[in-house]
């Protein structure tokens, strides 16, 4: 991974080099860059064809952004709406003698022992998304993939991780990021993420071979994607 600075941002890429005669730079919907360059070429004259694309580097992430899931600010008070797998509750706030969230009969039901009910009820939210993210995804996870047996694959290493800007990442160690904002989408949404990242392990990038490879393991996945764009916006 390299970087160059244009202004005070940082625009981190992937450079990938082989005997080809030109140099090209692709950006891909989850904002990120990779530079396909002649085997041939420096590093310094790589970095000064990125810097000189910058400007439409940053035109096509600023597009992909609003593709990207975005979270809307709570207020964490009762009455509230909060989702979970794609279904809507309201948030029911009371003291209590112990601080604790339990989902019933249509209502997230939140006890709180504290000075504080607002906060503390942001931070017994996330850890109740974030632990029954955790087991939802292994769940998911383990059925995706049986999905992948003919590409004899390791079992990949399910890190649940809190993003800014992206749904899931995987990387080329094997190793699967998923951020626990998607447990308030319905669960083909999450399965879409999962089925996704997996693929990476077979086509690391979004080329025609990948999506070809989507679409064969999750034939309506462009559904489920529009689906977790709508709920996450």
């Amino acid at each position: 991974m390299h970087s160059i600075n244009y202004g005070t941002k940082e625009l981190f890429f992937e450079l990938k080099q082989s005997n080809r005669k030109s140099l090209s730079i692709e950006v891909y919907p989850d904002n990120s860059i990779k530079v396909l360059a002649p085997q041939k070429s420096n590093l310094a004259e790589i970095k000064k064809v990125v810097l000189k694309k910058s400007r439409w580097i940053i035109k096509q992430q600023n597009y992909f952004e609003q593709f990207l899931p975005k979270t809307p600010e709570r207020e964490y008070v009762s009455g509230e709406t909060h989702y979970y797998l794609g279904k809507g509750y309201l948030l029911k706030i009371r003291p209590g003698t112990e601080n604790k969230v339990k989902l019933k009969g249509g209502y997230l039901n939140l006890e709180y022992r504290s000075d504080n009910p607002q906060q503390t009820a942001k931070n017994l939210l996330a850890k109740w998304y974030y632990e029954n993210a955790e087991k939802k995804f292994l769940a998911i996870s383990n059925k995706v993939f049986l999905q992948f047996k003919e590409f004899d694959l390791e079992k990949s290493n399910l890190e649940i991780k809190r993003m800014s800007k992206r749904w899931g990442s995987c990387h080329k160690n094997g190793k699967i990021i998923i951020n626990p904002e998607i447990i308030k989408a319905p669960t083909k949404c999450i399965e879409y993420v999962i089925t996704h990242e997996m693929c990476h392990l077979v086509q690391f990038n979004h080329n025609k071979k990948f999506y070809n490879l989507l679409s064969q393991k999750m034939p309506n996945w462009e559904k489920w994607k529009n689906r977790l764009e709508q709920n996450l916006s």
